[in-house]
C-alpha cells in the first residue's frame, strides 16, 4: 500500500501539467502542408472534448489515423505508460497468477465445498483470468504504446481487462453480503445462507461484468497515430465516438461496476464492524481483517473511477486537461487489487495455509503440523478459517 500515496502525486503531476494544444498539421508523410492543413487546422480553436481517452481527430478520407495534440502526444509516449504502467502490470502478473492459480486449486480440492467457498472460488478465477489477460497489455506499452496484435485482440483484451477487474469488484460486493448475514444476522443466515444464493450471487456477478464489458468489444479501437508507425489500441478514439458512444459506456461502467458494490460494501461491512465491536476484544482481529479488506477496496478503485467521472463531469477543453494520462497508471494501479485479495482472503487463515502446504509434493513431511503446534497462545482466533 505504500506504493499509492508516492505514485499518485507523481502521475497527477505530470499528467495535469498546461502545454500546448494546438495539433500539428502534417500530412501522412511528416511533410508540413499539403492537402490535410484545411482538414486540421479548422480543428485548432475549436472546442475539443478531453474526453476519456485522448481525443483524436480523425484524417480527411482516413478512418484508421487520428491526429492528436502535442500536449497529449508528449504524456501518451512519455515514460509513465511505456515504462511505469507495464512495470505495475508486470506485478499484477508476478505476484496474480501463481497465488490466485493456487488458491483456486485448493479451494477447488482441498477444502469443503461451502456456499462462501464458491464465493471465494469465483472471485480467484476473477483475479486468475485479469492476471493472464494482461501479457498484450504489457508488450504494447513496452513497445512504445505499439499494437501490433490487431483489431479482434484489441478489442478482446480491452473488454477482458474492465470485464475482469469489475467482475472482481462485484464479488467482493457478494462476499461482503455473504458474511454480513452470518455475522448480523445468524439465525436467518440459516436459511438464506446456502447454495442458492452464493450461486445467484455469482451468476449476477459475472452477468453484470459481461454485459457492462460488452460494448467495448463493439467499436474499433485501433488507429494509427499519425506522424508515425504507432497503432494504438484504446488509447486514441475519435471526438464523435467518445461523446456519443464511449461516455455512457464507462459511466455506466464507473457507477455500476464499481461505486456501487463498494457503497454496498461499505452499508454490509459496516454493519458488520457495528456486531463484531458488540462482541468485544475476542473478535479484535476479525474486526482489523474487516477494516483492512474494505480500505483496502476503496484505496484501489477509488481514484481510478473518480477521475474516469472526472473526465465526464466536463467536458470543456481547459476543465481538466489531460487527465486521461493519469488514468491510465491509475488503472494499472488497480489492477493490482488481484495481488492483495489471495493474502487477505485466502492466505491470512492458518488453516488454508496447511491445506496449501499439504497440497504441495515439495513441502518437507510434518510442516503442516509443526506449524500448528507452533502457534502461540490465543491464536485459535487468529487462524480462523475465512472459508
Amino acid at each position: 500500500m505504500c506504493i499509492l500515496p508516492l505514485l499518485w502525486p507523481l502521475v497527477l503531476g505530470l499528467s495535469l501539467g498546461d502545454g500546448p494544444r494546438i495539433p500539428l498539421t502534417y500530412d501522412e508523410l511528416g511533410s508540413t502542408g499539403g492537402d490535410h492543413d484545411e482538414t486540421l487546422g479548422s480543428w485548432e480553436g475549436t472546442p475539443h472534448p478531453e474526453l476519456r481517452s485522448f481525443s483524436g481527430q480523425l484524417w480527411s478520407n482516413r478512418s484508421d489515423v487520428v491526429e492528436l495534440l502535442n500536449s497529449s502526444r508528449v504524456l501518451l509516449l512519455g515514460w509513465v505508460p511505456t515504462r511505469l504502467v507495464p512495470m505495475l502490470y508486470g506485478l499484477t502478473m508476478l505476484v496474480g497468477l501463481p497465488t490466485n492459480g493456487l488458491a483456486l486449486w485448493v479451494l477447488a480440492t482441498r477444502v469443503p465445498r461451502l456456499p462462501s467457498t464458491v464465493l471465494l472460488m469465483n472471485l480467484a478465477a476473477a483475479d486468475l483470468l485479469l492476471a493472464l489477460m494482461l501479457p498484450l497489455r504489457v508488450a504494447y506499452h513496452l513497445l512504445g504504446q505499439h499494437w501490433p496484435f490487431g483489431e479482434a485482440a484489441c478489442r478482446l483484451t480491452t473488454a477482458a481487462l474492465y470485464g475482469h477487474m469489475y467482475g472482481s469488484v462485484l464479488l467482493l460486493a457478494a462476499i461482503s453480503l455473504d458474511r454480513y448475514l452470518g455475522v448480523v444476522h445468524p439465525m436467518r443466515a440459516l436459511t438464506l445462507r446456502g447454495w442458492r444464493l452464493a450461486a445467484g450471487l455469482c451468476t449476477v456477478a459475472w452477468l453484470a461484468a459481461g454485459t457492462l464489458a460488452l460494448p467495448l468489444a463493439l467499436q474499433q479501437q485501433t488507429f494509427r497515430l499519425s506522424r508515425s508507425d504507432h497503432v494504438l489500441c484504446h488509447d486514441v478514439l475519435p471526438m464523435g465516438a467518445q461523446a456519443s458512444y464511449w461516455r455512457p459506456a464507462f459511466i455506466c461502467l464507473a457507477v455500476l461496476g464499481c461505486f456501487l458494490p463498494l457503497l454496498a460494501m461499505l452499508l454490509t461491512y459496516g454493519a458488520t464492524l457495528c456486531t463484531l465491536a458488540a462482541g468485544g476484544r475476542r473478535y479484535g482481529h476479525a474486526r482489523r481483517l474487516t477494516v483492512l479488506v474494505l480500505a483496502l477496496a476503496m484505496a484501489f478503485f477509488v481514484p481510478s473511477n473518480t477521475l474516469l467521472l472526472l473526465h465526464y463531469s466536463d467536458p470543456s477543453p481547459d476543465a481538466w486537461g489531460n487527465l486521461y494520462a493519469a488514468y491510465v497508471p491509475s488503472l494499472a494501479l488497480s489492477t493490482l487489487n488481484s495481488c492483495v485479495d489471495p493474502f487477505i482472503y485466502y492466505y491470512v487463515s492458518a488453516e488454508f495455509r496447511d491445506k496449501v502446504r499439504e497440497g504441495l509434493p515439495c513441502w518437507a513431511p510434518g510442516a503442516s503440523t509443526a506449524s500448528r503446534e507452533g502457534g502461540t497462545p490465543g491464536s485459535g482466533t487468529r487462524s480462523t478459517s475465512l472459508v
